[in-house]
């Protein structure tokens, strides 16, 4: 009965060893790209917005 058990063992442990799940880890064929215009529009928006503090400042009667 031992021998029996063991390869039933033996068996079911070949059989849970050919089902592992193969896991790869491969880089992608396009380049990651970055969309980073929202921060350039607010740094472009702070500027403007100083420059104009500044033309208000010098002028303050203009409309």
């Amino acid at each position: 009965m031992t021998d029996r058990c063991r390869a039933a063992g033996l068996c079911l442990a070949a059989l849970l060893g050919a089902c592992s799940p193969v896991i790869r880890v491969e880089a992608p064929d396009k380049p990651i790209e970055i969309n980073l215009n929202v921060r350039v529009e607010q740094d472009v928006k702070v500027r403007v917005d100083r420059e104009l503090q500044k033309v208000v400042g010098k002028n303050p009667a203009a409309p």
